[in-house]
């Protein structure tokens, strides 16, 4: 079921600014989250390609997010780099797999601080690959330039902007 059939529109006739806007603002949300889909496709069918299996991509671009860092469980979250809701599972899964070192904090026994593996920082690398061959390919093939993806990104922060204050002053 998309956005569209979900919503309805405003109901007051003050409102028509917005009664114009709600179609496109549902057209965004639906394009981020087939966007995002589309991504772990992406990444999915290069980890085919090269005959990686024992990873997903979800797996993968949580690699790829935390990088040369050191990071906690609760810091993969707040620092955006995992999106999703089993954090501990896939943890759990990059641990037994190789790809992922975890050890007690020192200062906090109760917290677990994670880094890439050699074999983590091998996943990492092939995909920041395939994203620098996709900015190449999108760039040479005129689809969107710095300028397009400038406006695009400052949008989308601004869009993150109000929702984060929504979730802030709901509570």
């Amino acid at each position: 079921m998309s956005f569209h059939s979900q919503v309805r529109g405003p109901s007051d006739d003050g409102a028509e600014g917005s009664a114009e806007l709600l179609p496109r603002y549902l057209d965004s949300l639906s394009l981020v989250e087939r966007l995002h889909r589309l991504l772990l496709d992406v990444i999915k069918d290069e980890f085919e390609r090269l005959g990686i299996l024992d990873i997903n991509a979800v797996q993968a671009l949580l690699l790829f997010n935390v990088g040369d860092n050191e990071v906690t469980a609760g810091e993969l979250k707040s620092r955006g780099y995992y999106q999703g809701s089993n954090v501990s599972y896939n943890l759990k899964k990059l641990v037994e797999n190789g790809y992922m070192h975890h050890a007690r904090c020192e200062i906090d026994r109760r917290s677990v601080r994670v880094r890439l593996t050699p074999k983590g920082q091998e996943v990492r690398d092939v995909v920041a690959d395939l994203f620098a061959r996709h900015a190449e390919g999108m760039e040479g093939k005129g689809i969107v330039g710095l300028e397009e993806l400038d406006g695009i990104n400052n949008s989308l922060k601004r869009m993150e902007r109000y929702w984060t204050d929504q979730i802030r002053y709901i509570y």
